[in-house]
């Protein structure tokens, strides 16, 4: 599996590179125009095609240009394809990329083209929008032959129509929008090759409003922002195994491009494929023949019984594929491939194919794995092989929920959702230490506030929606990324929008100490709550009235470390204040929450409903004197009468294990993950069985662990000045982990010894000092290589 993963994000196929771009399109109107259908309604569902041929003297050293669109595009130079976008985003911050198209151009006539979708009603919940259009803005003189105005042609693309992928039909939450219907008959063929008659396409009609960067004018339309994350990586793959073929035969070869399958005339043939693992791509099928044939393509995370469970995800007897579909209606034509507009999830695709007088022939079907370039640099391994799998199932989940945002889960939603994401950019930046996508989550995020001075839970996001405890994690991420990073500059303007978060939850304290009533969506975590009133879901007792113990800690949590950040850049007053309100709201809670009797906060001063949520935020907090916080833990990762948390609030359970010294006990926590991989998953649930998702990122936080609690690698002071080593191997003899520092990588071999020392050998990059600890032990760390023994 890691050599798999390592060729997927290596291999990819060919894009236009970033060039370093000419400053004034972030400063002056773009000369270049949007454009649009000169007839087609700008805000209904239509798929467009736009064309601009030209000539160049010569094949050029250098050609940047300047795209965008409205909903997305896919680029193409003399019919290739070289750059799809733009990186959502909200029209206030509207992304272009920054392409040089030179190693595409030839001598002599080039066709620029460009397929734009706007997807309307159809579009999926996380692409804001203002209307459709589509730009190309030239870089320098040479370039602006190819700005967009109406000498550019266009076509829309009456082939397409929307196949319902929705809450009804699949009777589950899902807003990824909705899949494509494509009628070959009425699709222009090689519509994108330098060779197509584009003489009957009328002209493109400019739009009445001057295209501009962010902070000119005073339209609001799209304001324009340069893309800061890479673009996608892209790389083909194959479906593995042909698992059943119903009237009709198929076997391997087809799947590995060597034997065309053949439906016969008025036949209905069903064909079961299996990729072997989950993954997300854009499917690519090619058909000959078969005038009249209708072709579905439906995805699906797993196959279902007839009860709608999921069982085992290996298995395929007696059960069946419900899923997302996308439809294609053959023209009797040679070589036609269907892709769909955006990227499908599936680790099982099944094709049923319906042909009408005569046989279709199935030429090839491959995948185009996309997702954010994250590369793996980070290394673990240790003596216990079971965690191999741990590593690299979970890393896989990280990767399919990572794109030109973060995912809670590709299949079902595609939303970057707060308390996901701090989870998902810590797993980030210890695996490949690319903190792009982290910023920009940041960055949406701060966009995101809204007049109460909250966050939004989710965005980019059409849909508006507010989980206030989320607004809280975007400021911990803050404080993540502040002590990983040196970075004062992308921090400092941070503060205010932060601190307009603090206030809201400062200003609904009672006199109690505890939180009185919250508005919005108190989301905790998918636990079995019992919360009458609540009608989402995930909300402890003590949101709407006032009281809980869970949600008052979250705050004093989060006002801890919003203090550290205050004082490190000078607003000391103001720390002080947030440690105040965080000290009143721990001795608060200990007060009134504290069961002497059973040893345990409650989660209300009512002492009728417990959790292990409570407690953990407790140690997390000091709620309770450091010196019971051990014995606390070990209660509550054993007593099941606790209301349990799930794959998401172990991630905090396992910060709470690190601090109160039971690191040790990591691996017997895994039990879940271990049972996952038993049930066949190929990447993490969103939640214990049965799960709605199959891949959700904040269950992939064990391959943080085991960096940052086995190998015991943390910051020590902000900005990963400087290295705290504190391994925890339980069980294990032997454990070795490299992660990717600022200066360069911190690499740890730690072996244990006779007598329970412990033998290290630890590198730590140019300039970097640190600590080694080891059961009450510390040593100075330096620079370089070193060998130690405790």
């Amino acid at each position: 599996m890691c050599v798999f993963w390592f060729v997927l994000t290596t291999c990819l196929t060919a894009t236009a590179q970033t060039p370093k771009p000419n400053a004034r399109w972030q400063t002056d109107y773009w000369t270049a125009k949007w454009i649009m259908h000169p007839t087609a309604p700008g805000r209904q569902y239509g798929i467009y095609h736009f064309r601009k041929t030209f000539s160049l003297p010569q094949k050029p050293g250098r050609f940047v240009v300047h795209v965008s669109a409205d909903n997305r595009y896919r680029l193409f130079i003399n019919g290739r394809p070289v750059a799809h976008g733009p990186a959502r985003s909200d029209t206030q911050h509207w992304n272009y990329e920054t392409l040089d198209l030179a190693p595409y151009l030839q001598t002599g006539n080039n066709t620029l083209a460009a397929q734009v979708w706007y997807l309307g009603e159809s579009a999926p919940f996380a692409q804001m929008s203002y209307q459709a259009g589509f730009i190309v803005q030239g870089d320098g003189e040479a370039e602006k032959v190819v700005n967009t105005d109406n000498t550019w042609k266009v076509l829309q693309n009456a082939a397409y129509s929307p196949i319902k992928n929705d809450n009804a039909k699949l009777r589950t939450y899902i807003v990824v929008g909705d899949g494509d219907r494509v009628d070959a008959a009425q699709y222009p063929w090689g519509w994108e090759q330098s060779n197509f008659n584009d003489s009957s396409w009328p002209a493109a009609r400019t739009l009445w409003f001057p295209a501009k960067p962010r902070g000119l004018g005073t339209d609001g339309n799209w304001n324009l922002v340069p893309r800061t994350i890479p673009m996608m990586a892209e790389a083909t793959q194959r479906l593995s195994a042909v698992r059943r073929a119903e009237y009709g035969q198929m076997n391997d070869d087809f799947l590995k491009g060597k034997a065309p399958v053949t439906v016969p005339a008025r036949t209905r043939a069903v064909f079961l494929l299996d990729q072997g693992h989950l993954t997300n791509a854009y499917p690519e099928l090619t058909v000959s023949r078969g005038k009249g044939a209708v072709i579905t393509l439906g995805y699906a995370e797993a196959l279902v019984d007839s009860k709608g469970q999921k069982g085992n995800r290996n298995e395929v007897e007696g059960r069946r594929l419900v899923g997302f579909e996308d439809q294609f209606v053959a023209d009797g034509g040679n070589k036609r491939m269907f892709r769909p507009l955006w990227f499908r999830t599936y680790r099982y695709l099944q094709l049923t194919v319906e042909t009408a007088r005569e046989p279709v022939v199935l030429e090839d079907l491959t995948g185009q794995f996309t997702g954010y370039p994250f590369a793996q640099k980070a290394v673990f391994a240790s003596d216990e092989k079971s965690l191999v799998d741990i590593w690299n199932v979970g890393w896989r989940t990280a990767q399919l929920c990572a794109g030109e945002t973060y995912y809670d889960c590709p299949y079902y939603e595609q939303l970057q959702y707060t308390g996901d994401t701090r989870i998902q950019a810590m797993i980030s930046l210890y695996v490949s230490g690319d903190d792009r996508l982290m910023r920009k989550a940041i960055m949406d995020y701060d966009h995101s506030r809204f007049s109460d001075g909250l966050t939004q839970s989710r965005y980019p996001s059409a849909d508006f929606q507010v989980i206030p405890t989320f607004s809280l994690f975007w400021v911990n991420m803050i404080h993540d990324y502040w002590m990983h990073r040196q970075d004062d500059a992308f921090i400092k303007p941070l503060l205010r929008g932060m601190e307009g978060v603090l206030n809201w939850h400062e200003q609904r304290l009672e006199k109690t100490g505890l939180n009185g009533p919250l508005e919005w969506w108190n989301f905790v975590d998918w636990s079995k709550w019992e919360a009458p009133g609540e009608v989402a879901g995930g909300v402890p007792v003590g949101a709407r009235k006032g009281g809980s113990s869970i949600l008052t800690l979250l705050q004093a949590y989060t006002f801890q470390r919003a203090a550290d950040l205050l004082a490190h850049y000078g607003q000391n007053e103001r720390a002080e204040h947030y440690r105040t309100l965080a000290r009143q709201q721990t001795k608060a809670v200990y007060k009134q929450c504290w069961d002497a009797g059973r040893g345990l906060i409650a989660d209300t001063p009512e002492k009728n409903r417990f959790s292990q949520h409570a407690n953990i935020l407790a140690v997390l907090t000091d709620a309770i004197p450091v010196a019971q916080q051990p014995a606390l833990l070990q209660k509550v990762m054993t007593e099941p009468s606790l209301t349990q948390a799930t794959f998401y609030f172990k991630y905090y359970l396992f910060q709470a294990m690190k601090k109160a010294g039971l690191g040790d006990q990591l691996i017997p926590q895994l039990k879940p993950w271990f049972d996952m991989l038993a049930m066949g998953l190929t990447t993490f649930a969103e939640n214990p069985e049965p799960t709605r998702s199959d891949c959700h990122a904040w269950s992939a936080s064990p391959v943080y662990e085991f960096l940052s609690t086995i190998c015991g690698i943390n910051p020590a002071e902000p900005g990963f000045r400087s290295v705290r080593i504190e391994p925890y191997l339980g069980d294990l003899q032997l454990a070795e982990g490299k992660i990717p520092h600022p200066a360069g990588d911190i690499a740890v071999r730690l072996e244990k010894v006779a007598n329970g020392g412990l033998k290290a050998n630890i590198v730590l990059p140019a300039k970097t000092t640190g600590t080694l600890r080891w059961k009450g032990k510390t040593v100075a760390l330096k620079e370089g290589s070193q060998e130690l023994t405790l």
